[in-house]
């Protein structure tokens, strides 16, 4: 029986790890798109973000979750 459980924390221990690579991820990600949507506002001093151009950030974003979820 002592066994069973320390199976059981081996196999559950990649969940928090997993958790954790994808929050640094994501965030570096965030950062690095907010880095550019800066420098693409410093040239003509306002940041035009048409509702074009979010929809198709949008449907990128969702189809790289969906890639992902399939590995």
């Amino acid at each position: 029986m002592g066994n069973e459980s320390m199976e059981i924390t081996t196999t559950d221990n990649w969940k928090p790890r997993a958790l954790v690579i994808g929050g640094v991820v994501g965030a570096a990600v965030g950062i690095a798109a907010a880095y550019l949507l800066v420098q693409r506002s410093k040239g003509d001093g306002a940041s035009k973000f048409s509702v074009g151009e979010g929809v198709k950030i949008g449907v990128l974003v969702f189809g790289l979750l969906r890639s992902i979820t399939n590995l």
